[in-house]
Formats: C-alpha cells, structure tokens, sequence
C-alpha cells in the first residue's frame, strides 16, 4: 500500500466540503467507485464546477464527494443538511483553510484516510485572543 497526499488546489477565500457517500444523488463532483469509475458532476457556478471537477480527478478516491461553495457562502450554513442526506456517510472537512487530503491507494483503489486542514497548533490562547474570538463570531452573527 502507498500513501500519498493530494493538494486542494482553489483561491483562499473560497469553501469547499470534502466528504464520502454510498451514492451519487448530490454535489458538485462525485468520484465513482464501480462501473465507469468517472467524475459526475453539477452545479450553477462554472468557475466552483471546474475547481471540483479538477479536485475530483486528483482524490480519484471511490464514492468521495467534492463541494466548492462560491465566495461569500459557509459551510456551516448548510453542513447540518448536508450531513442529513442519506447518502452522506462521512464529511472530511469544511473548510476555507489550505488542505491535503491523506490518500492510500492499493492494488483496488484509492481511499481516503484523512485531512491535514490549516498549519499546525502553535500555542494556547489567552485573554486577548479570547477577546478578539468571541468578538469576531459576534461580528459574523454566531453567538457564544
């Protein structure tokens, strides 16, 4: 078995959500597992079309789903439906943040083990960046 990890390649200020489901009935792009083993696709934005389509063909991982969401739209607004399609069994992330996507790949097929979503930790917070957290979410309409 070899891993690997795949890059997501999209602009910083765009979303996107990375999952896995058991079928294709939604999404942008969807990587399929058996049959023709092609990338389905849709969506109404050409540009978050093409980065999914792209993205896809780099995971070539079966049943794993791609969604870019255009600038200015949060996965946090639609994460909760998302999760409760019934084809949706697992969501990597939701994220704006840099990502590479932990892939093994055997003699069958590629899989997805993981992400690795933003820079890694660097310390506690403290009172300021408490401040300026609870601050921000109140800013952008999340309480706390």
């Amino acid at each position: 078995m070899e891993l690997t990890t795949v890059k997501i390649e999209k602009p910083d200020e765009i979303n996107f959500v990375l999952g896995q489901s058991h079928f294709i009935k939604f999404g942008l792009a969807f990587c399929e597992s058996s049959g023709a083993t092609l990338v389905r696709w849709t969506g109404t934005d050409n540009e978050m079309i093409e980065l999914a389509k792209r993205n896809a063909l780099a995971l070539a991982s079966g049943h794993s789903f791609i969604l870019f969401l255009g600038a200015g739209f949060f996965p946090i607004n639609i994460l909760n439906t998302l999760k409760m399609v019934p084809e949706v069994c697992r969501i990597f992330c939701a994220t704006a943040n840099p990502v590479e996507v932990v892939v093994a790949e055997t003699g069958q097929g590629r899989g997805i083990l993981g992400v690795i979503d933003g820079a890694k930790t660097k310390g506690i917070e403290g009172d300021q960046d408490i401040s300026w957290r609870k601050g921000f979410l109140r800013k952008i309409g999340y309480k706390l």
